[in-house]
């Protein structure tokens, strides 16, 4: 696989990490489940923002990187690479805090009130792994994504390669020219569209040099 399908691969599978973090996040992870309480009292959800609030934001910031490291390159990149990855073990930490016991009783006593509140320990907390294990698993694409950003980054392509100057040996139109001006050189670069008239002088001493018959006819027709 060459740098560009591989940049091309890594940017899809961030974007997926973040996009599955994104969606588990706004999910229901928990309910609390009336059990024996009485007054018929129904289960209360409680989503993945609630019971871990940075997810949203983690991944976000992740999404923004995918930005940064297809901008950038060198150490900025890899910068930017360590930042994916903490992005990735931030979501993993979410996971494991938001579906922690103590996380669930704080959010059974802010989420009961009135009667529902005097029965609370009647309330047991029901998680809904398919959630938050989805959350995990993207952050743990987006770790394992950071850390190749960190090891292969340097190889890949940037943005704004494409609009680097090309030196003169790079023997594009409109660059100077690197040997003897002939015809042959004149022909071509009206060809490719430039103006070999642009230095005159230097052209016309650089043709007569080349080929004497050029300095006086201007142009030598082919035989």
């Amino acid at each position: 696989m060459n740098a560009r399908r591989e940049l091309g691969a890594w940017v899809l599978a961030c974007v997926a990490g973040a996009g599955l973090v994104l969606l588990a996040a706004g999910r229901d992870w928990a309910a609390l489940d009336p059990g024996g309480a009485g007054g018929g009292a129904e289960p209360v959800p409680l989503a993945g923002s609630e019971l871990a609030p940075f997810l949203g934001p983690v991944a976000l910031a992740a999404l923004a990187a995918v930005v940064a490291v297809l901008a950038t390159r060198g150490w900025p990149r890899r910068a930017v690479g360590a930042v994916v990855a903490l992005c990735g073990l931030g979501a993993v930490a979410g996971v494991w805090s938001g579906a922690s016991p103590a996380t669930l009783a704080g959010a059974r006593a802010e989420k009961l009130t009135g009667a529902a509140a005097a029965d609370a320990d009647s309330f047991s907390a029901a998680v809904h792994w398919g959630w938050p294990l989805a959350a995990a698993a993207g952050g743990l694409v987006l770790l394992a994504a950071g850390v190749t950003v960190v090891l292969r980054g340097g190889r890949w392509p940037s943005m704004s390669a494409r609009y680097d100057r090309r030196g003169p040996e790079s023997g594009t139109a409109g660059g100077p020219a690197t040997g003897p001006v002939t015809d042959r050189a004149l022909w071509d670069a009206l060809d490719r569209g430039a103006d070999p008239t642009a230095d005159s002088g230097a052209a016309s001493e650089a043709a007569s040099e080349a080929d004497p018959a050029a300095g006086r006819d201007g142009f030598r027709q082919d035989r």
